[in-house]
């Protein structure tokens, strides 16, 4: 038996989170899909398998809905998809879409009843709610099952650590059940345990930090009782890359720069930039050149300097303001800001307001009003 399991593509969220990219995020989700389907055919997969939260609720344009069977029909094989706690077969859920009637080789696992499949046997556990705290695998009973047996459920491993687990999954429950294999969604990084259970994770990347992401994942196995042969199938576009720079002297932030210059395929890459440290007066032109050249190149950016402070003891911040009142000011929260007592801990201030932190940030707000904006 060779079959994909995907899970959790979550068509039709949307994607605010990365502000004008979120078009371009939403159909990447849809080429995503495609390589599934062609990657199942390369490796001629007897079928496929979405282990729930094919969509992103069961609200989503039914447009969105059609386009997905039309992806998945392009399989010549099977296609067996379950509905997950984003997607619960409810009344008036996505799985009522007469698409999926119209391609007979399209399967909503919409009761949790064995079917048989190419070679072997499946187990589904439909959701039939958001929010759950029972096993939906605690039912499946293969054990006296001559064939290969698949489960195949959406929750959460027990162990994941999480606020309220939903649908929470035995971390032996493949063995429990006497299942070859228990294809699993709901957490979108590719994991697996005890070789006869995994997640496939989301087969297009979500968010920022959302590790081993951007899979599918290829099964097989030999015979009843084998244990699993899993191959990670990388099917995602987007590159979601997360940098999180140290500046601590004059050069640091041309080495950003160069880094950020150096990215391949930018125009599929999602990037934010955490600065933190001290800046020097000398590479203040290097932040606005960053800006530029990944809001050129990039699909999606932004930087964070908030915990980037001037370099206190540089003077060079106070040459570009004028004499007077501004420069006097200035002069005076660089003192603060430098205002370091021999033991080495900052000197005891009147307030909180007066603090060297506090003082080094409001110097460099009023360079950036004095200066135009200019950082």
């Amino acid at each position: 038996m060779i079959f994909v399991h995907t899970a959790d593509w979550q068509i039709g969220m949307k994607a605010a989170h990365a502000g004008t990219a979120a078009g371009r995020i939403r159909e990447a989700r849809f080429d995503a899909a495609r390589r599934v389907v062609e990657l199942a055919r390369q490796h001629q997969a007897d079928f496929l398998v979405l282990a729930g939260d094919t969509f992103e609720d069961n609200a989503v344009d039914r447009k969105l809905v059609q386009r997905v069977a039309d992806t998945l029909a392009a399989f010549a094989g099977p296609v067996y998809l379950l509905p997950g706690n984003h997607d619960p077969l409810v009344p008036g859920s996505v799985w009522e879409h007469p698409a999926w009637a119209a391609c007979d080789r399209l399967h909503i696992l919409a009761k949790a009843e064995p079917i048989d499949v190419p070679d072997g046997r499946l187990y589904p556990c439909p959701l039939f709610e958001k929010h759950g705290s029972s096993d939906p695998t605690i039912a499946i009973a293969a054990a006296d099952d001559q064939r290969i047996a698949v489960g195949v459920a959406h929750g959460s491993v027990e162990g994941i650590p999480q606020d309220r687990p939903d649908f929470p999954i035995a971390r032996d429950a493949a063995a429990r059940a006497g299942l070859d294999y228990l294809a699993l969604g709901h957490w979108h990084s590719t994991a697996a345990y005890d070789g006869r259970m995994a997640y496939s994770g989301t087969h297009e990347t979500t968010k920022f930090n959302e590790r081993d992401s951007g899979n599918a994942l290829l099964v097989e196995i030999d015979r009843r009782g084998a244990l699993p042969r899993l191959t990670t199938l990388r099917t995602g576009g987007l590159t979601w890359l997360s940098l999180d720079e140290p500046i601590r002297a004059e050069g640091d932030l041309a080495r950003v720069r160069q880094e950020v210059e150096s990215i391949a395929d930018p125009e599929q890459t999602l990037l934010e930039i955490a600065l933190h440290g001290v800046l020097h007066a000398a590479d203040r032109d290097e932040l606005s050149r960053i800006d530029e050249i990944a809001a050129a190149r990039s699909l999606f950016h932004r930087i964070d300097a908030s915990r980037l402070l001037p370099a206190p003891e540089d003077d060079r911040w106070l040459d570009d303001l004028p004499d007077g009142p501004i420069r006097a000011a200035a002069r005076r929260l660089q003192a603060l800001a430098n205002s370091e007592a021999t033991d080495g801990t900052p000197e005891r201030a009147s307030s909180e307001a007066t603090s060297p932190e506090v003082a080094a940030r409001a110097l460099f707000d009023l360079y950036a009003i004095a200066s135009g904006g200019r950082r």
